[in-house]
């Protein structure tokens, strides 16, 4: 079976405190056909150095640098522009892979060539690393319809074909940008599939829109009206749609461990 390369898109802005563990987790992939495309948004710490003695160390490391900060929808951008992949996928700065992320996931979507977005269950952990004992379930299959109520597609688990959809940007919003690209992309290919193994771990910072459900009802309602073009009242209704969806479905996904 052919070893396709797989870009992964990294934005990074003051990230030291992480972007080293971040690095070692993609080194570490059963599947060694990948470039890690980082690009730094202007960081005012030693991101930059950090990255830099990974690359000067592994040749499949890139590092962009932005002059001026833009928001992680624009750094994403410039690294999709770049990508050489088959496969585009996504890791932010402060999240990890398990090891077998990249194998299992590229495995699946060659074994099933109708799949062209795919994407994971994942864990969640504390800012300082440990484990919130919480499991995200990936559903098995995600429509357009189904995506406009609610991102069920965790980023960080994220992979779609690039070959085949061609390359898919971010909307240029603050907040949000993920949910915008992965609707585009199942816009064009139907549906996005779900592996059940967890292969990522997120990390929940503290003040993060994860963390804080009021701010995040504020950026869907920015995302539908400025990514998506959505009236007020379309954009109040899906809002609507949103919290039902997210109490009494998505809720749901979530499965405490010990």
């Amino acid at each position: 079976m052919a070893k396709p390369l797989v870009s992964i898109v990294t934005p990074t802005y003051n990230s030291a405190k992480f972007i080293s563990e971040t690095i070692v987790s993609v080194q570490q992939q059963t599947y060694p056909y990948w470039e890690l495309l980082v690009v730094d948004d202007a960081s005012t710490d030693t991101t930059r150095q950090i990255v830099n003695d990974f690359k000067g160390k592994d040749t499949r490391i890139k590092l962009i640098e932005l002059s001026s900060n833009k928001g992680a929808g624009y750094a994403r951008n410039m690294a999709i522009n770049e990508a050489q992949g088959h496969y585009i996928a996504f890791l932010d700065a402060d999240d990890i892979w398990l090891p077998q992320k990249l194998k299992t996931q590229v495995t699946f979507m060659q074994q099933n060539p109708e799949v062209l977005v795919s994407f994971s269950s994942y864990e969640l952990m504390n800012e300082d690393g440990s484990s919130k004992a919480i499991r995200i379930e990936a559903l098995p299959k995600v429509t357009y319809n189904k995506m406009l109520k609610s991102n069920y597609v965790g980023n960080l688990t994220g992979m779609y074909n690039a070959k085949e959809l061609g390359k898919v940007f971010m909307p240029l919003i603050r907040k949000r940008q993920d949910w915008g690209l992965w609707l585009s992309c199942i816009k064009v290919s139907g549906a996005a599939y779900g592996i059940s193994e967890t292969l990522a771990r997120y990390r929940v910072r503290n003040g993060s829109i994860s963390s804080n459900k009021m701010n995040l009802l504020k950026h869907n309602y920015i995302f539908y009206r400025k990514a998506l073009n959505f009236g007020v009242l379309k954009s109040g209704v899906f809002l609507s749609r949103f919290l039902l969806e997210h109490f009494f479905v998505k809720t749901k996904q979530t499965k405490k461990h010990s």
